[in-house]
């Protein structure tokens, strides 16, 4: 089961365990950027048509536990948030670049041709929006593929367009094993032999690793099949179609902290990746305020650039350093031994580090104004700065 992590995500997702769900059933609090984005696009409305916009973002919160990549190509990246400075570079050349890395992504894994929407066919080489709509005509008029060949029959998808496609586009439970795999059709002939000289099917060379060790790889090398791209048809024969992704392991937040106030300073908690910036990262750790693990609490070492240190999405342990509730801000470590390791918070000016005379008045002296020097507000400060100015970029 899928929950949003929107408003109300943990009161709904105490709600949902106390129903006395089967120990089988997975509640999964599910990063939810864009959901609205996409419940009122072109797209939604194509698939939901007859369907309420909030029906459209709560299907879309599912699909994306289910597989999320397939559901995020329909939503324009910059609506999932990139990166601090996403606003303040060339947009054109943004767009660009996204998609360059998306359609790397897709491509890398692959798409089942029989059950993808058109946002993400469009992403495999060989296809624009064009073919990948004429893709999904046919299979609606004619039925599922069964096989890689009969893609060809697809409006404007001609032998060059194959040829660039072919290879991404997968078929489950085609006649042909090698059409579920990422091994190109122009290879099947190599595989062939492979299972040939070893006298049994490639549905074997697939299932048994007895088969796929005694094959030599060298004697299949030509002038047009190097041993790289024989390593790769016979690593794709070991997993065909594998999944890029690790075990799924289901995360859940600490059960006692649902707000701010309930954050204290110590608490281990455990949190997920949501912004990676220059100055460090922030952290969900279930409480809707993100917490900021500045750059030198990423590490027990130095840090020059904190996307070596995290990547979004991922799993991390905190400590909280400092709870201001009055400007909803938490500062978080991910130290070894955080309570060793704040900077320290001294005068940077001309004086700092000399011993101050002491006072000749008994009277006591009212403390002097310190000024927000530390690392945690100057930090937050500039993340609110640049935010301000990307206000005042989109109100121009």
């Amino acid at each position: 089961m899928a929950i949003g992590n929107g408003t109300a995500s943990r009161e709904t997702e105490a709600f949902v365990r106390g129903l006395g769900l089967p120990a089988s059933t997975l509640v999964v609090v599910v990063n939810e950027s864009g959901a609205s984005v996409y419940s009122a696009s072109d797209a939604a409305r194509e698939e939901f048509p007859d369907r309420d916009i909030t029906v459209r973002g709560a299907v879309s919160i599912g699909r994306r536990l289910m597989d999320p990549l397939a559901e995020l190509v329909k939503i324009d990246p910059k609506s999932i948030g990139v990166g601090q400075y996403q606003h303040d570079v060339d947009q054109k050349a943004l767009k660009r670049s996204l998609d360059e890395v998306v359609g790397s992504c897709v491509n890398a894994v692959g798409v089942e041709v029989n059950t993808a929407s058109r946002q993400l066919l469009s992403y495999v080489s060989g296809l624009n929006s064009v073919t990948a709509a004429n893709l999904i005509a046919h299979r609606n008029a004619h039925g599922p593929f069964t096989s890689r060949q009969e893609l060809l029959e697809v409006k404007r998808l001609g032998p060059k367009a194959f040829e660039q496609a072919a290879g991404f586009l997968r078929i489950r439970d085609a006649a042909n094993p090698l059409d579920a795999s990422a091994v190109h059709p122009e290879s099947y002939g190599v595989a062939e032999r492979m299972a040939a000289d070893l006298g049994c099917a490639v549905s074997d060379l697939m299932t048994r690793p007895d088969l796929r060790a005694r094959i030599q790889l060298e004697r299949y090398v030509t002038d047009t099949v190097g041993l790289p791209t024989l390593t790769d048809i016979l690593d794709e024969l070991a997993k065909p179609g594998r999944d890029p992704r690790r075990q799924f392991e289901a995360f859940g937040f600490d059960e006692g902290v649902t707000k701010l106030e309930d954050l204290q300073p110590g608490m281990s908690l455990p949190g997920i990746v949501t912004n990676v910036t220059a100055f460090g990262a922030f952290v969900d750790v279930g409480v809707h305020q993100d917490g900021l693990v500045h750059v030198s609490q990423l590490s027990d070492h130095f840090v020059k650039d904190p996307t070596e240190a995290v990547k979004v999405g991922q799993k991390v342990q905190v400590t909280v350093l400092e709870v201001d509730l009055a400007r909803r801000r938490v500062g978080l470590s991910m130290r070894s031994k955080p309570e060793s390791a704040a900077p320290p918070r001294s005068s940077t000016g001309p004086e700092a580090g000399r011993p101050q005379p002491r006072q000749a008045s008994a009277r006591a002296q009212p403390a002097p104004r310190r000024q927000a020097t530390d690392w945690f507000t100057l930090a937050l400060n500039k993340a609110a700065q640049a935010k301000a100015r990307r206000g005042t970029r989109d109100e121009g």
